[in-house]
C-alpha cells in the first residue's frame, strides 16, 4: 500500500481549512493507495490550530511558532511527510474545495504516465463556478513569460485529456517522492509568489514531465474579476518574476528575457491606466525601480 500525504497550509484560516478538509474526506482513493491529511499551521494567532485538532482528530497537525510564508510552511510539511515514508506528497491551498474525484484522478494519471513526475488539476474560481482559474501554465524563461492557460474562460469541455504543461501551480501540486528528493523543496528565498514556477523549472531541468489533468477538479476561492489584483499584489508578483527569470535563465535566455519582460510590463501598465487603476499602474515602474536598487520586497507595505 502506497501513501499520499496531503499538506494543507493554514494561517488564520479556520473556516476555509475546515471546509476543505470536509471535501477531502469525501475524496475517492484508487486501489493500492491510502491518504493521510496534514495541516501545517503557519503561526496562526486566531486559535485555528486548536480548533482543527479538536474537530479533525485523524488529521496530523504540525504547528509552527511563526509564519514561514508559503514556501517555508509547505516545506515543513513536505519534509515531515517524506520522513514518514510517503510515496507522494501533494501541496493544497486551504482556500480550495475538492471534487470527490480529485485525488483518485491525479494518482491514476501519475500511474498511467510514468514519464510524469508531478501533476495538477483543472482549477476553477470559487464553487459553484465553471470559470477557469488554471488549465495548465505557460512558462518561458526566454520570453520572461509565466501565465495561467484558460484564465477566466468558461469550461466548455475544451480541455479533455491529460497533457504536458509548462508549470504546475502550488495551489495544488502532487509529486512523486523521488521527484521531491531529486528536485528539492520550494525555494524559501522568494518572499511571495513564483515559488511554484521556480520548482517547476527545476523539475523540468531534472527530466521530469509536468502533467495537467483536466478530469481532476478543484475550486479556488479567488475572485474571477480582474479588479481583485491590488497594487501590492501586482508589485510583489512582478518582483517575484524578476527573481524567477534572473535565477533560471540559461544561455541565450539571459539576453532575451529582460527586454521581453519589460515590454510585457509596459503593456500591463498601459492596460491598468486605461482601466482607471492608476495606483496599480504605478506599481509596475516602482517594482522595476526597487528591483534595480535592491529593495527587499518583504519591507514593502500593503
Amino acid at each position: 500500500m502506497k501513501r499520499l500525504a496531503v499538506v494543507v497550509l493554514n494561517w488564520n484560516g479556520l473556516e476555509d481549512t475546515r471546509a476543505l478538509l470536509k471535501t477531502l474526506e469525501r475524496c475517492r482513493v484508487p486501489e493500492g493507495w491510502s491518504v493521510s491529511l496534514m495541516v501545517v499551521d503557519n503561526g496562526s494567532s486566531d486559535g485555528s490550530a486548536a480548533r482543527i485538532a479538536a474537530e479533525f482528530p485523524l488529521v496530523e497537525l504540525v504547528t509552527l511558532p511563526e509564519n514561514l510564508r508559503f514556501a517555508g510552511g509547505n516545506n515543513q510539511g513536505v519534509k515531515k511527510a517524506l520522513a514518514s515514508g510517503a510515496a507522494a506528497v501533494m501541496l493544497l491551498n486551504n482556500d480550495t474545495e475538492a471534487d470527490p474525484g480529485l485525488i483518485e484522478r491525479l494518482l491514476l494519471a501519475l500511474e498511467q504516465h510514468p514519464e510524469a513526475g508531478a501533476v495538477a488539476p483543472l482549477i476553477y474560481f470559487a464553487a459553484p463556478s465553471r470559470r477557469i482559474w488554471y488549465a495548465g501554465g505557460r512558462l518561458s524563461p526566454a520570453l520572461g513569460l509565466t501565465a495561467h492557460r484558460g484564465l477566466r474562460t468558461l469550461d466548455r469541455g475544451q480541455y479533455r485529456s491529460a497533457e504536458r504543461t509548462g508549470y504546475l501551480t502550488g495551489c495544488c501540486l502532487l509529486a512523486r517522492r523521488e521527484v521531491w528528493e531529486k528536485v528539492g523543496l520550494l525555494d524559501e528565498r522568494y518572499f511571495i509568489y513564483a515559488e511554484d514556477a521556480d520548482w517547476s523549472l527545476r523539475a523540468r531541468r531534472a527530466g521530469f514531465g509536468l502533467l495537467f489533468v483536466p478530469t481532476a477538479r478543484l475550486w479556488h476561492k479567488v475572485s474571477a474579476s480582474a479588479g481583485n489584483q491590488s497594487a501590492w499584489k501586482i508589485y510583489q508578483r512582478m518582483r517575484a518574476n524578476l527573481t524567477l527569470f534572473s535565477r533560471n535563465a540559461r544561455g541565450l535566455e539571459r539576453l532575451t528575457w529582460g527586454p521581453a519582460f519589460v515590454l510585457q510590463q509596459a503593456v500591463l501598465a498601459a492596460w491598468l491606466v486605461l482601466s482607471g487603476r492608476i495606483d496599480a499602474a504605478r506599481a509596475v515602474p516602482r517594482a522595476l525601480w526597487d528591483a534595480a536598487r535592491g529593495v527587499d520586497p518583504a519591507r514593502v507595505a500593503r
